[in-house]
Order: structure tokens, then sequence, then C-alpha cells
């Protein structure tokens, strides 16, 4: 057995020279909010959200014809309602990566259970892998962090531009967890997967025509899905499961859960897969779509390189 040897980055003496003391700044801020009352930062997110509503009207608009794509008989009015729900999620969201980054373990401890544990405690101990698919719902950071204090994870991640919020996020992101792998680390992933870890891995996104298949997602027939779901699921010692994760209503707190897929992943059969993680993707979805990251050009890649983009007419549409 091997044994993977990740070194996150360590900190550096030029990121004290000037041209990165805004990031300090927007990072020293975040910082001193996270450490306000739970609710009092639900109320802020939400202003914060309404208030990037009106800035980013690209991200609005992208929101907008997701959910037309998605649910092509729903209302506009119920469109627009979505939208600003998603935006008012999407500032909590923003102040939640400071809680998960910053919290002390009991903090975040009150303020989560889980569903599954026995499910996921079961298959670790035999010693498999848990190949666990994620989904960008918005409380992203959290469901790391929450995952991570019941069973430390490893997972893939993008890595940052900027050096500065590198060392950050993935110290941040390494709390209570792991280790983080760069995206392209297929190699690490599956060296993961036969060391018995909990490996976390997220499908949901337009990753362009290259390893994958065009399959059903909601109404649109021809989503481009990542075949990726396949190689790691294909893992000898790897076992699928489904990891959720909600925040409750008022200021309760959140429910992390782990469970099996409807149906067998892998099946055998690459596309089958594909349209497997989609359908849990759209139960998902059903049961808490105002959380998902609906600013995200989820179906922007077509079968082929001639057909018109569903987001051609963007900058036409009604503003939400």
């Amino acid at each position: 057995m091997t044994t993977n040897n990740v070194q996150p980055p360590s900190f550096e003496a030029r990121f004290l020279l000037p041209r990165f003391w805004p990031t300090w700044l927007m990072i020293g801020i975040l910082y001193v909010i996270s450490w306000l009352p739970y609710r009092l930062q639900l109320v802020l997110g939400r202003g914060v959200g309404l208030l990037l509503l009106r800035i980013m009207k690209k991200r609005a608009n992208i929101c907008m014809r997701n959910l037309e794509l998605a649910y092509p008989d729903m209302s506009l009015q119920e469109r627009t309602r979505i939208t600003r729900e998603v935006f008012k999620n999407s500032g909590i969201a923003l102040f939640e990566t400071g809680m998960a980054w910053w919290w002390p373990d009991w903090r975040v401890k009150r303020k989560v259970s889980i569903k599954g544990y026995d499910l996921l405690k079961e298959t670790m101990a035999n010693g498999q892998g848990v190949f666990a698919i994620l989904f960008h719902f918005l409380a992203l950071e959290m469901h790391a962090r929450c995952a991570g204090l019941f069973y430390p994870a490893v997972g893939l991640y993008r890595p940052h531009n900027n050096p500065l919020m590198e060392y950050l996020q993935t110290k941040g992101r390494s709390r209570s967890n792991k280790y983080l792998l760069p995206k392209k680390d297929i190699r690490g992933m599956l060296n993961a997967l036969a060391e018995g870890e909990l490996a976390g891995y997220l499908p949901d996104q337009d990753y362009g025509r290259n390893r994958s298949v065009f399959v059903p997602l909601f109404a649109v027939p021809d989503a481009a899905t990542t075949t990726g779901t396949s190689i790691f699921a294909n893992h000898p010692n790897a076992v699928t499961l489904i990891c959720t994760f909600k925040r409750l209503p008022g200021a309760q707190g959140y429910v992390l859960e782990f469970k099996k897929p409807l149906q067998q992943i892998p099946s055998g059969d690459d596309t089958e897969d594909a349209i497997r993680i989609n359908q849990e993707l759209e139960r998902a979805i059903t049961a808490d779509r105002e959380m998902y990251m609906w600013m995200h050009r989820r179906f922007k890649t077509r079968p082929s390189a001639e057909m018109e983009s569903y987001y051609a007419h963007l900058n036409k549409r009604p503003k939400p």
C-alpha cells in the first residue's frame, strides 16, 4: 500500500508585500464577521446577496436562463423569486466560508447533525474507500468542513491563481479534513481510494467536451456530463455513496447525509453512469432548489460546436 504525501502550500514572506494587502483586508473582514452570532451572519448574508443581485447582472441572467432550461413550464415570476433566493443564499455562503475556515470544532458541531453515519462507518470499517458524490450547492464550504468532523476526507479542488488565496483556502478547507488534490490529479484520487479514504468528488458542472457525454438533465436533453465519475467509481476498492448537505430554515443549522445512490454506480457503462449521476442531481436539487449554484453555465457545451449556445441571447433577456 502506498501513502499519499500531499504537502499544502506554506506561508511565504512575499505575502506581506503591498500587492497582497487588499487580499489581507478582505480576508480580515471575513474573519471578524465569522465570530459574530450565527443568526446575525444569516441576516447580513441575505443583505449582501441582494446587493450581489444588483451588481452581478450577468450571473443573475444565467441563473434565470438555467431555470428556464431546466423547468420550461415554470413561470417568469417563479424563476425571478428563486433567483432572488439563490442570491440571498449566496451571500450567506460567503460568510459560511469564514465559519468553515475558522470556527472551532465545538462551534461547528453544535450546528450540524448527520444521517447515514452507520452506513459510512460500516463501509470504512471494511477497509474500502468511499467515493462520495457531492454537488455544487451554495453551502459547499460548510459541507466539506462538517463532513470532515465526522470522518476526515480527501477532495479534488481548483487551485487559486492568487498564491495568498491558494495558501488561505487550502489551509481553511483542510481544517478537519486530510488533504486536497489538484482537480487533474486522477492518480492521487485513485490512490486515496486504494488506501480506504473518504474521497469527495463533484461531477455536476460543465467541464467541456473532453471526457464528457451528452445526457438528459431535467428538461435539457444534452447536458455535457463528465465521465470522470466512472473512473473513480470503478476502482475495485471504492464504494459509491451520495453525500448531501442541507441548511435548515431559520438558524437551526445543517443536516449532513450519506446515502446509497438510487441505482448502483458504477453500472458498467460510462454513459449510464452519467445518466444516473444526473438523476441523483435532480433528486438533490428538487429537495433544495433555492440552494443550488444556478449561476454557473451548466449547459454551455453543446454536442456540436456548430450548434447555437443555450446562452446566445442572454443579454436580451428581462432582468430578474
